[in-house]
This record gives structure tokens, sequence and C-alpha cells, in this order.
């Protein structure tokens, strides 16, 4: 029988190895079961609506060579509303490109670019210039597609500012929401929180049709919780699918851009007095979500719609019109109501405005009238 001898370190060496793989079990455990226990995003970050364009610009610019951006100011002078900050800089003349101040001139090359193959993101200083190429937007861009029998795609976006902003009267001052959205061919995106903007802009840089991306001026330094799966350089938001930002039993409230944040406000207000809204926010506006919309006005039985534009042929209208010729109808308790900016050309004055425009208040009178509460 033979015998040999273990060294004290090799006794040491043994005991260690058997102590971490112990520790590193324990710690595996731990971490499984902290995990069952979340409740909570494990990496949620504020982001600014102005940042969250521009980093999907930046990464779908990486993305696809064949993305560039084009308009007024947008390169050395990094966009005039900061959106498009350290691009050009980044990517250089060929990527992001400075225009003439002549949007049916660059409309025309980004739209002409993209029947060559390209993928332009075009963009208006604000949309209310948009109807010096509105030819452009809605005869070339809009129809080619159908007219050359499915043989020449237009993929492109036009994006900028929509609506009222701040003390720039009736020329700066009109959302164009309901204007594109009648028109076939297009798709058309109203973003709200920052989320919203990542998602819907790399989906409309990817598709191949053209996309008109309605932002607003009011909310671009305005900074929302974003998830972790938002930052991810995929992430996608689909057309055609609203997102219900908070659930309720007793009204509807459907808006879309700005006036989302107003419907959440009057919510919030509306807890104290045993009323709980359903807020939906509709991020597209062609194609609707119907099916999301039909189905919460059957659970709550009432319906408000809230919008910065004008009453007359409004998104609001749609929606309506919508509720009147679906099953939905049957299960209404009272009319819709709508809440709508004034029908008038914005005034310039500061007391003016602020009586165009939706406000809380209008929203609260709106969901009491339907309700018929005090």
């Amino acid at each position: 029988m033979s015998s040999f001898l273990v060294s004290p370190v090799t006794v040491k060496m043994a005991t260690l190895c058997k102590t971490i793989r112990s520790a590193t079990a324990t710690a595996s455990k731990l971490s499984q079961f902290s995990r069952l226990l979340s409740t909570t995003p494990r990496c949620n970050v504020q982001m600014a609506v102005r940042d969250a364009l521009n980093s999907a610009m930046d990464e779908e610019i990486e993305r696809d060579e064949k993305v560039f951006l084009l308009g007024e100011e947008v390169a050395q002078y990094d966009g005039a509303y900061k959106v498009t900050k350290g691009l050009w800089k980044k990517w250089g003349d060929k990527r992001v490109l400075d225009t003439p101040i002549t949007e049916m001139g660059f409309a025309g090359i980004a739209v002409g670019a993209a029947m060559a193959g390209l993928r332009p993101i075009c963009e208006f200083m604000t949309f209310n210039f948009s109807m010096q190429a509105i030819d452009q937007v809605i005869n070339s861009a809009a129809k080619t597609f159908y007219m050359s029998a499915g043989q020449v795609p237009v993929p492109i976006v036009f994006r900028g500012p929509n609506g009222a902003a701040a003390g720039v009267a009736a020329q700066h001052s009109q959302c164009f929401a309901s204007w594109y959205s009648q028109c076939p061919g297009l798709i058309v995106a109203s973003p709200y929180s920052s989320e919203d903007c990542r998602g819907l802009l790399k989906s409309a840089v990817r598709n191949d049709n053209p996309v008109v991306f309605l932002e607003n001026e009011l909310i671009y330094g305005t900074s929302f919780e974003v998830s972790e799966e938002a930052l991810s350089k995929d992430f996608l938001v689909p057309f055609g699918k609203a997102k219900i930002e908070r659930t309720g039993s007793h009204v509807t409230l459907v808006a879309h851009s700005k006036a989302v944040g107003l419907c959440l406000e009057a919510a919030n207000e509306l807890i104290g007095q045993g009323v709980e809204c359903e807020v939906i926010n509709l991020r597209s506006l062609r194609p609707l979500d119907d099916q999301t919309i039909i189905e919460s006005v059957m659970k709550t039985n009432h319906l408000v719609t809230v919008e910065g534009g004008w009453h007359h042929c409004g998104i609001g209208a749609e929606v309506v019109a919508l509720i009147m010729e679906s099953q939905a109808f049957n299960y209404l308790d009272a009319p819709v109501l709508r809440v709508t900016g004034a029908d008038v050309p914005m005034p310039y004055a500061k007391s003016l405005e602020d009586l165009a425009l939706p406000q809380v208040k209008n929203v609260l009178t709106a969901v009491k009238k339907s309700l018929n509460i005090s």
C-alpha cells in the first residue's frame, strides 16, 4: 500500500476553492431572488424630447448609409431648436446638409433622393412652412408609389414642430394633424413622450412610405422617463398602435402630442372626486388605432377628445365618427365631447393666446359635463 504526503499549501488551496464555489452559488441564488422581488424597472432614465429625437436620428444615420438629414440650419447651427445638435460635426456635409430658405426646393430635392433609393429626413423649421412645399409632400411623395403601380417607393420623413408655440401669432401656430391625416399614401405620427419620439422616429426612417412626423416645440425641453428597452438601437414603436397612458373606468380621454399632458393633469385632479380617467395617447394619426379607442369606450361609456388644433374637421371629429360607426356607439351613456383650440387664427397677445388654446380647466369641464357631475 503506497502512501503520500499532502502539503499544507495544497490543503489551503482546496479549502479556498470550496469556499469560492459556495459563495458563488449563494450569490447566484440571491441575485435571482432579488430580481423576483423587484417591482420597478431595472434601468429607467430621464431623457428630454429633443435628446430622444437627436439620438434616434444619430443611430439611424449610423445604421444605414442611405439615411441623411437636410433642412434649414440643421447642420452648422445645430438646428433652430438644437434637435440636431452635434450631428453635422459627427457625420459631416454628406449626411447632414444645410439648405437655403426654400421649402419647395429642398423638399423637392429630398423627395427626388427618396425616389432614387436614399432615405432622407427632411426638417421643416416649423410645419407652418411646409405649406410652401405641400405640393411636394402631397402630389409627389404621397402619391408616387400608387401612381407608379408600386414600382417607385418614396421612403422619406418630413419632421419638425407642429401646432402652437408661444407668442408667434397666426402664421406660425397652426396644427396640421388633420390636414395631412386626410391624405392617402402618408403615414402621420404625433408623438408625446421621449419614448414615443425615439420609437416612432426610428420606425419612420425605416419605413418605405412617406411619413409626416409632427413634433411640438413646447415640449422639446421636457424630460420623460425612458425604459431600458427604449434605449436600444433597435427600439421601434409601430404605427397604428396607441398607448394607454393611464387606465380608468369612468371616462376615456383621447389626445395626441402636447394635449396628452393636459389629459394626464386633468385625470390627476379628478381622482379627488372619485373619477378615474383612461387616457389614450394616439401617437399615430394615420393609421389610427381604432380598436384601442373602441374597447376603451365600451368599458368607460364616456368619451372626451382633446387636441390643440381647430374644432372643424379635426382629429377629434374623426374619433367621434369612428365611435358613431362602431359597436361602441351602443355603449355610450352621454354624447361625445370635444376639447379643441378656438376656431380663430391664433392671436398674438398672451392673454388671448391662452384663451385660444385648450387648458386643463377645459378638459375638467368637459369630463364633468359628460359624467353629469359638478
